[in-house]
Order: C-alpha cells, then structure tokens, then sequence
C-alpha cells in the first residue's frame, strides 16, 4: 500500500514538473492574468464552467477571485455558472444539458467578460457550446484541460492544457494552475500581503 500511495504522489509531482519546463504553459499564464486584470478593471466579469470535478475546480477557483486569495481586499466579479441549481435543472430538463451553460451566457456574457472552460478532455458538449457563445459574443475564452485541449483547443484564446492523460492528475494541476492566476491577479491589483 505504501509503495501504490507513493507512486501516486510522485506522478502527480512528475505532471508539475513538466508545467514548469514548458515555457508554452508559463507565458499562457502570464497572458491569462493580464487578461483577467484587463476584464476586472474595465468592469467586466470573469465565469467558469466545468462538469463534475472541473465544476467544483470551477467554483473553488472563482470563489479564491470573488472573496479573496491572501490580501484582504475589494471582491472581484467571478462566478462559476452552475451555482444555480434551479436554472441549472430546469434547463437540463427543458432544453438539454449540453446547452446548461450557452444558455446563461447567452444571457449575461458580455463582450470584454471572461469565460474559462474547464474539461479534462476538451470535449465536454456544454463547455463547447458555452466557448462557442462566448467567442460569438466577443468574450475572452481561457480553456483549461489535459494533453491535446480536444474541440476546446480551437475555441480558446488561451488553452492551458495539462500535459498529462490522467483525470485525478489533471485536475490537481489546474488546481494550482487556478491559484497562481489568482495570485497573481491579486498581486497585480492589490498589492502583495504585508
């Protein structure tokens, strides 16, 4: 048991260690932070969407924007577009869940806003559809995902995809991947924490 609990632990450190020796990676992120500073000091909004895992990463890292990373600071407009159960079901009900997220943009995403997909494959059919919206509308598309980005590769402006094929090691890396944009937003904006 010892040796399958270090094994895991050490694939989850050799996936870090190629983030840090792509530099493709490390200037998206410093791309992806200037966009969101862009967005936020303009008035925009920053929206995540995801399924499963990537819904909660969705949540986790828009909640680190909109209360607070280290600084005590202003709050920033960023929300995870599936926190409304009510809307999220009746949708899903109604019209069909690959269009849970269009839908909403459709009726808040505006152009300048940000819009971060987030899909282990890069194929999930309602981040799709929601980067399609989200470009037509002239939004900034940031996708998150593994090795190859899938359909959502030529739907982003900026593609952060993990170099890896494995869902648990994926999403611990947008984890991180998510805290240092916030970081670094943070920063940015508010200064660093005394």
């Amino acid at each position: 048991m010892k040796t399958k609990i270090e094994s895991i632990i050490q694939a989850s450190i050799d996936v870090k260690h190629q983030l840090l020796a792509e530099p493709f990676i490390l200037n998206t992120i410093e791309h992806i932070t200037d966009d969101l500073i862009d967005c936020l000091q303009n008035g925009g909004k920053v929206l995540f969407c995801g399924n499963g895992g990537s819904a909660a990463d969705a949540q986790h890292i828009a909640a680190e924007l909109s209360g607070r990373f280290y600084v005590d600071r202003p709050p920033l407009y960023a929300e995870a577009l599936h926190v409304n159960s009510s809307y999220m079901t009746a949708v899903a009900n109604d019209y069909s869940y690959d269009v849970v997220y269009s839908r909403m943009l459709e009726g808040c995403g505006r152009k300048g806003d940000v819009l971060v997909g987030i899909s282990t494959s890069g194929n999930s059919k309602n981040v799709v559809k929601a980067l399609e919206v989200a470009n037509a509308k002239g939004m900034i598309t940031i996708g998150m995902t593994g090795a190859g980005g899938g359909k959502m590769k030529d739907l982003c402006k900026h593609l952060l995809n993990v170099p890896s094929t494995d869902t648990p090691r994926i999403q611990e890396s947008h984890i991180l991947l998510g805290h240092i944009i916030c970081q670094l937003v943070e920063e940015r904006m508010f200064g660093t924490a005394s």
